[in-house]
């Protein structure tokens, strides 16, 4: 097996299950639910900012 072939090839059980280790040994079981919720909480914000932008202020079509 060469090496281009496990890392070009698609993401499978095995790959995955080695990802979850590698994370579970780098930040360990109590760490990760933070770090969920705020990956969470930084996408929400995200896309309220996106919604924001998209909508005209109603204060600006007042004034005009």
């Amino acid at each position: 097996m060469n090496t281009q072939s496990i890392f070009l090839g698609m993401i499978g059980p095995p790959q995955v299950i080695l990802i979850v280790v590698v994370v579970l040994l780098l930040f360990g079981g109590r760490k990760i639910p933070e770090l969920m919720k705020g990956l969470g909480s930084g996408i929400k914000e995200f896309k309220n900012a996106s919604k924001d932008e998209d909508k005209p202020d109603s204060k600006e079509e007042n004034k005009k």
